[in-house]
């Protein structure tokens, strides 16, 4: 019994031990003046799987970096005059207050703001608006594909192209692993850069060549054919119509959406204030 007494009293006094013990100063890898860089600054700096060599041209990198902005930051505060320094310090304390009061009004209106819109809102702010929507560049509805010259059933692929009935256009969207790229939503409006992007023969020096409602042609290139159907243009400057604009609409009914419910809760938070008494002026 004796025995485990010590032993029991041995593990308390080691415990005890390390209780007490001061806990350790965290490792310093570099200083500038009376700032220093710690090991733990840069324990996440240097990817998994980096090279030892690439390792420490990255820390020594970021060490060098810190160092430099320490030394001229200090030079900076010496050689500033203080009118300067304290226009400075005015804008700092302004960025700070601009930045908590966003993220807190941020925080509220996400949780608040009602982000349903309906078709009718839409079209109630599109009637309203209509004359202020202009396209951009021309607006375009097409489809195309785009498949390699040997395929065995080009024929068959070019007549359910062109026709494209419901089962035409079933039956190619069955077949279209075999498609380098297609796009068969030809009923909507697509801005014609897009269309330079996914159809890279056409450009903008020869769009009038190739883009023209009601056009249906075939371009092969190296190694490829393509097939185009264009169904409509809708020339630059024009009204832009609704069913391309309502992503946008609905973002704009959203955004107003917030800006108003901010308007209350800041007119709300000074209301409170002046009848809890914590904010009045002085006349």
């Amino acid at each position: 019994m004796k025995y485990w007494i010590q032993i029991i009293l041995l593990t308390l006094l080691v415990s005890s031990c390390d209780y007490f013990k001061a806990p350790r100063e965290p490792k310093a890898i570099a200083r500038v003046g009376k700032s220093y860089l710690y090991e733990s600054d840069i324990l996440d700096l240097v990817p998994k799987g980096t090279s030892k060599k690439d390792s420490i041209a990255i820390v020594k990198s970021f060490i060098d970096r810190w160092a430099t902005q320490k030394l001229l930051f200090e030079a900076a505060e010496k050689n500033i005059g203080k009118e300067q320094l304290d226009e400075f310090n005015v804008l700092i304390d302004q960025y700070k207050v601009d930045l908590y009061t966003k993220a807190y009004l941020e925080n509220l209106v996400i949780r608040q703001v009602d982000t349903s819109v309906t078709d009718g809102q839409i079209v109630d702010y599109y009637s309203k608006n209509k004359q202020y929507f202009k396209n951009s560049s021309e607006l375009v509805k097409l489809r195309y594909i785009n498949l390699v010259k040997e395929n065995p059933k080009f024929a068959k692929i070019k007549s359910k192209f062109s026709s494209f009935t419901k089962k035409d256009k079933k039956e190619l969207e069955q077949m279209a692993v075999q498609f380098k790229s297609y796009a068969f939503n030809d009923s909507i409006w697509v801005d014609i850069n897009q269309i330079y992007e996914k159809i890279p023969f056409i450009n903008i020096e020869n769009k009038q060549k190739y883009i023209s409602g009601g056009m249906n042609f075939q371009y092969p290139d190296s190694t490829t054919i393509w097939l185009v159907k264009v169904n409509s243009v809708l020339p630059k400057d024009s009204a832009t119509p609704l069913e391309f604009l309502k992503p946008t609409i609905r973002q704009i009914i959203i955004n107003n959406r917030k800006l108003e419910l901010i308007n209350t809760l800041e007119k709300e938070i000074t209301n409170d204030a002046i009848k809890d008494n914590k904010y009045e002026i002085y006349k």
